[in-house]
């Protein structure tokens, strides 16, 4: 397909909003001053960088809440699509152990979407904000990127790669995936790093029982904003059933998850994948604690006091 053709898709990871923010969908923080929550404000970015269409992953209990509240006002502006993760979910031969609640992570998440996507499509979560310019990258990558014609060719996945010192909080530690990127701004390594917190004005890892190491505030690291060709459903297929067989019947069955940044790095391992790293240096936001919200409240104000966006985004 010609570039000029080519569709673009956005899916969002929103099956867990529900349980991170209380009881059902309508407890939902709004941050900007229409109310707005962080979703709208990926959603608005994504339509003005040049995705033609929205996928979001939900769980069926909040599909009815969700698309009153939140969906409806996006079907007015872009293709919008609806799927569910949901835990019994499996491929033939598999059925969820008894006792388990949650779905089985990002990689099922994704996969959720098999029968919706048939185009390049960029991943997020659904609450985290992302900056305008990681759109606008992984958009233009997507239509550029050459399709696989073999087998034996690498697939092609890009990364939104933020600063480590623009994803911290305030407020305590968060988890990110330290990125190693070559010369030529490719993944070599992806290192999933616990309890990074701002020190003294950069960053550190906090060990237990005190212990710092010191990091470079400069780093790039994963944000889980990816960007993957349509053929990447297909490793996700060809994965999940092997993740299954691996972990069902042990100790790790009632909290494994298929999770993307492994996956990928399984792939970038087994010299499978050739993996572009686009460096962002917009801020990124989220709530990793109750006590960020205020500021990033004042983060959206700003942003709209500066003209960034509209008082009323959908107008």
């Amino acid at each position: 397909m010609s570039e000029e053709n080519r569709k673009t898709t956005l899916l969002i990871m929103a099956a867990g909003i529900g349980s991170r923010f209380g009881q059902g969908i309508k407890q939902l923080t709004s941050f900007g001053p229409d109310g707005e929550i962080i979703m709208d404000y990926s959603v608005y970015d994504a339509i003005a960088a040049g995705f033609d269409k929205v996928v979001f992953v939900l769980r069926k209990d909040i599909a009815e809440d969700f698309r009153r509240i939140i969906g409806n006002r996006m079907e007015k502006k872009t293709e919008v699509e609806y799927v569910f993760q949901e835990r019994d979910d499996l491929p033939d031969g598999f059925r969820y152990p008894e006792g388990r609640v949650k779905p089985w992570g990002t990689g099922q998440a994704v996969l959720a979407a098999r029968d919706v996507i048939s185009e390049p499509f960029c991943v997020i979560n659904a609450d985290d904000y992302y900056g305008k310019s990681a759109f606008r990258k992984i958009h233009d990558y997507l239509i550029r990127c050459p399709e696989r014609t073999s087998v034996h060719q690498p697939h092609r996945i890009c990364m939104a790669g933020f600063v480590l010192n623009n994803t911290l909080s305030d407020n305590g530690g968060v988890t990110r995936g330290l990125c190693q990127v070559d010369e030529e701004g490719r993944l070599e390594r992806i290192v999933e790093t616990h309890n990074i917190i701002r020190y003294m004005g950069g960053a550190a890892v906090l060990y237990e029982g005190g212990t710092l190491k010191a990091l470079d505030p400069e780093t790039p690291v994963s944000m889980n904003m990816w960007g993957f060709m349509p053929d990447f459903i297909d490793v996700l297929k060809e994965g999940f059933p092997v993740f299954l067989q691996s972990n069902i019947g042990t100790d790790r069955e009632m909290t494994c998850e298929y999770l993307l940044p492994t996956i990928v790095g399984d792939l970038l391992e087994g010299q499978e994948a050739m993996i572009d790293v686009l460096p962002i240096h917009d801020r990124w936001f989220g709530v990793t604690y109750q006590e960020d919200v205020p500021s990033v409240k004042e983060n959206f104000r700003k942003l709209v006091e500066a003209g960034e966006y509209p008082r009323r985004l959908w107008g």
